[in-house]
């Protein structure tokens, strides 16, 4: 029972993230990040209130409370840079830069704890490399170091890297309390964070009718369970191996951006995905 369950949060994850872009991108040509970031905080907030005894009787720690406001504060910022790069990119191209993840994590590894990679972790490198090729790939142009230039792949990077250290945090936070509390804290803190930014953003945030209500509450429920399945998959294995899994989502992405709005090369960037899950596996299997 414990494994079908696992499976089906881990669908449950690699299908509620790019469900949650498609809206995301739908309504950010009329709102900005930040709104589009509180209503999904928002939303979700709400429907935590239920349960908020189980967040006001908890034995808090320093340390937990430092994990949960440097995590809220991640996951926020990683949102919006995320909702800006989707609004001026393409969902096929932003969604299987995520296999960089594993990348940077690498990297992190290297400088910070002094581990050396190992050969399979260096052939994984090198995959994520070269399906990036196919991916950033357009007729008649070569693809090369001009690609980082782009405003939505910069964004995208940002979001990935402060999402990657939110991951660790988030593990932390579980083995500290539980899946529900650390999905409940994720929800109060975003929320805390989305205000506050919300303050100093210059659009305004009034939702002009019920057709935008409706696509941000399908944002905030395809990210709760996004959320809270990743919650649940930290809890049950390593974080190495749950994010490899999570890169499956990628091919999903490719092809709602096709399939939605109409994007080009599908072949190319679905070869990509293959790619690049392949090197990220190599690199998070250890």
């Amino acid at each position: 029972m414990d494994k079908l369950l696992l499976i089906i949060f881990i669908i449950i994850r690699i299908l509620s993230n790019p469900t949650a872009n498609i809206f995301q991108k739908k309504l950010s040509s009329s709102y900005s990040s930040i709104t589009i970031n509180f209503y999904t905080y928002l939303i979700l907030s709400l429907l935590c209130l239920h349960n908020i005894e189980a967040v006001t009787t908890y034995q808090y720690t320093t340390e937990f409370i430092i994990l949960v406001i440097s995590c809220g504060f991640l996951c926020t910022t990683g949102m919006v840079c995320m909702i800006k790069a989707i609004n001026i990119g393409e969902l096929s191209v932003l969604g299987p830069i995520n296999s960089y993840k594993s990348v940077i994590g690498l990297i992190i590894a290297f400088f910070l704890l002094g581990e050396s990679p190992p050969l399979q972790g260096l052939l994984g490198v090198c995959f994520v490399v070269l399906g990036s090729r196919y991916i950033f790939h357009e007729e008649n142009k070569k693809c090369g170091l001009e690609v980082l230039k782009r405003k939505d792949i910069q964004l995208r990077f940002l979001a990935m890297t402060l999402t990657a250290i939110e991951a660790v945090l988030l593990k932390k936070i579980i083995l500290l309390s539980s899946v529900e509390i650390c999905f409940m804290f994720w929800c109060f803190t975003g929320f805390f964070w989305s205000l506050i930014l919300l303050i100093s953003d210059k659009k305004s945030p009034v939702i002009k009718n019920g057709k935008n209500f409706f696509f941000m509450f399908v944002i905030a429920l395809c990210l709760g369970l996004m959320q809270y399945s990743t919650n649940y998959v930290f809890s049950k294995t390593d974080v190495g191996l749950a994010l490899s899994l999570f890169q499956l989502s990628s091919a999903v992405t490719v092809l709602f951006g096709w399939k939605i709005f109409k994007e080009q090369n599908v072949k190319m960037k679905l070869l990509g995905c293959a790619i690049m899950t392949i090197g990220s596996c190599l690199i998070l299997l250890k």
